[in-house]
């Protein structure tokens, strides 16, 4: 490879992740960039982030393609550097060149690789998310390609001028000779989770810019050969489905989706699956009336209508305060390489909360949470929902909580068997708040009572200390006023 050409591997994205999928190229083949220029839109298990190019120059090849996902330590973007000659695409002539076109595998490369991601993690200098070099810039494109059409904005479909796509062709992903309108991750994901084929769209667009309302339009309508070749199938005799695998051989069933397991569900079910496996956990739960709470609120909400912190902010108050009582259940349980086995506690609390999204299910944490007034910790369960859902949270955001809250309440649910967020060792869940039949002073009401469910790893407490914690939230939730003049 021409000394003039640099090889930006894909960095670690943050907390050990090792793969990440490729949603978006935000620079071409021909494209000047300058350091810290943001090039591609990637996907990690945890959120979407932007990476930003550690060096300046010409973009002489793009590795990959949008939806496929990467290796951390494999070549992402080939850049010229300023001043040098074009450099045209060549015949591989080494392992590295050839495993980074996908022509072959290389276990000196992989070595390479693996070698990469150490380095970074020891500081090696290489650029990552939210660690730009100093006086970053996020310039944008400074030499036009060959044509132009609209490109659809992420949230609205206004249009501006952007370039066609004009990468080298992928068997089965694009159909020579024909270009393609660029348009927006949301639009093209929306139209690879449908099984629509953007390359037979007619954009309504500026200039044939394929917007949502047509892959909508193709999702409601369907082709129709696409309509006749699934008659057909539905037509065919089963032995032609078992020929073509389309047969589940243990149910007999027609096969009818196969999703790939990655990115935010990989994580969990990853997450999920090594805390059955290796916390002993026990539940413990409670009824709570929250009727004092909710009049508490209704009561503030009428001095300040737009500054009254939300129930689970209250609830979650409450939890910082316990956990400061009951300090077992904010810790984690730790062995050695030697078998060895140790507590470790924390000096603080960062709350984590359950945030459900389009990506999966998400733990933002409050860092500092124990230092936070109600006020303060809903302004931040806002703010954290916000850019969870947004695909911005950052990975310190969604992997340093040390307890989680659960507001499955939301969800129309009473109470779950909840499965405790690994490494943590401990998950209160709260259940719908709905009118119950309950005795006050020794006489029937109703009342809004809500269910507290506990989780908690039983290596690190006993249920004496899982059930005083539970019961110092629940009083607190049941006389708001007098924990909260205590705390």
């Amino acid at each position: 490879m021409s000394s003039d050409m640099q090889v930006f591997r894909l960095p670690d994205l943050g907390e050990g992740l090792t793969e990440a999928e490729l949603v978006n190229w935000l620079v071409a083949v021909g494209d000047e960039i300058k350091v810290d220029q943001p090039i591609a839109e990637v996907e990690t298990a945890k959120s979407m982030v932007e990476v930003p190019s550690p060096y300046a120059g010409t973009v002489a090849e793009l590795h990959g393609e949008a939806g496929q996902t990467l290796d951390v330590g494999k070549p992402l973007i080939s850049i010229a550097r300023s001043g040098a000659a074009p450099v045209a695409p060549e015949t591989p002539s080494s392992a590295e060149d050839a495993v980074s076109t996908g022509i072959v595998a290389s276990p000196e490369v992989d070595a390479a690789a693996e070698t990469y991601r150490t380095e970074e993690k020891a500081g090696s200098g290489n650029v990552l998310i939210g660690y730009g070099t100093p006086g970053g810039v996020t310039g944008g494109r400074t030499r036009p390609r060959k044509a132009s059409v609209g490109v659809v904005d992420r949230e609205k479909e206004t249009l501006a001028e952007s370039p066609v796509a004009s990468e080298p062709a992928v068997a089965g992903t694009r159909i020579p000779g024909k270009l393609s309108a660029v348009i927006s991750p949301l639009v093209r994901k929306m139209a690879r989770d449908h099984g629509v084929s953007l390359e037979t769209i007619e954009g309504s667009g500026a200039s044939g810019l394929i917007m949502r309302r047509d892959v909508e339009a193709a999702i409601s309508t369907p082709e129709a050969p696409a309509a006749a070749r699934t008659a057909a199938k539905a037509d065919a005799p089963a032995s032609a489905a078992v020929a073509g695998g389309d047969l589940d051989s243990r149910t007999g069933l027609a096969v009818a989706a196969r999703t790939p397991v990655r990115g935010v569900r990989k994580a969990v079910a990853a997450n999920m699956t090594k805390s059955r496996t290796e916390i002993p956990e026990a539940t413990v739960w409670v009824d709570v009336d929250a009727t004092a709470l909710l009049e508490m609120r209704a009561e503030l909400k009428k001095r300040a209508p737009h500054d009254t912190p939300g129930l689970l902010a209250f609830i979650a108050r409450f939890v910082t305060a316990g956990l400061k009582k009951y300090p077992a259940l904010n810790t984690r349980f730790e062995v050695g390489e030697d078998g060895s086995q140790e507590i470790v506690g924390f000096d603080g609390i960062n709350l984590g909360f359950a945030a459900q999204t389009d990506r999966g299910l998400v733990v933002p944490s409050v860092r500092n949470a124990h230092q936070l007034s109600a006020r303060e910790l809903d302004a931040e369960i806002r703010r954290l929902t916000t850019v969870a859902r947004d695909g911005k949270a950052t990975p310190t955001e969604l992997g340093s909580g040390t307890f989680t809250l659960n507001n499955y309440g939301v969800f129309g649910v009473d109470g779950s068997a909840a499965i405790i967020n690994y490494p943590e060792v401990a998950m209160l869940g709260v259940g719908r708040i709905i009118d119950r039949p309950w005795v006050v002073n020794g006489e029937l009401a109703v009342r809004k009572v809500t269910e507290l469910t506990l989780a908690f790893d039983h290596r690190v407490c006993d249920g004496e200390t899982a059930a005083g914690f539970l019961r110092y939230v629940a009083d607190a939730i049941e006389n708001p006023g007098g924990a909260l003049a205590d705390m």
